[in-house]
């Protein structure tokens, strides 16, 4: 192997590895960077707990349909002292929840604001409306199935553990 050679792979291979450590030092630095900021990033909308509110007032409107830049599920707009809110409920109501969300009905809310592409949500984590109590989302803002009394996990779980199929 001649000299010239050698020097072309020799520059080539300290090219490779300082882009190689570029790349995994900017990966770094990003992943502290947003562990440090306490905003959490992945395909949930972050969840502050420690910033609970509660919310009561009347259904205004129903949104069952998505629209871009909201989080995917069920919405309501509530009318309140506080003005309109519009609360997310998620995609896992009961048909037994989703018939008791009618406009005017009175409702109550707890769960945590985010401000979403400038607008801001509710992500609701309790629901009482028609007289029930509904836990939408665990206490780190985790959206769950719904499970009406004596029911010991969600209908579609129980329907695939009987036919033995997911979908």
């Amino acid at each position: 192997m001649d000299c010239a050679c050698f020097r072309k792979s020799r520059c080539l291979a300290a090219r490779l590895f300082s882009t190689w450590l570029f790349v995994i030092l900017a990966a770094l630095t990003g992943a502290q960077t947003a562990a440090s900021s306490g905003v959490a990033r992945g395909l949930a909308p972050a969840y502050d707990a420690a910033h609970e509110v509660t919310v009561e007032g009347t259904i205004q409107q129903l949104v069952t349909q998505h629209t871009v830049g909201s989080p995917a599920g069920w919405h309501v707009v509530i009318a309140g002292p506080q003005g309109l809110v519009n609360a997310h409920l998620g995609p896992f109501l009961s048909q037994q929840t989703k018939s008791t969300l009618t406009n005017g009905a009175p409702v109550q809310i707890v769960g945590a604001m985010l401000q979403l592409n400038g607008k801001d949500f509710l992500l609701a984590r309790q629901l009482t409306v028609g007289g029930r109590t509904v836990i939408l989302r665990s206490v780190h803002g985790l959206l769950v199935h719904e499970r009406l009394p004596g029911e010991s996990r969600p209908a579609r779980a129980r329907q695939a553990a009987v036919t033995g199929s997911e979908r």
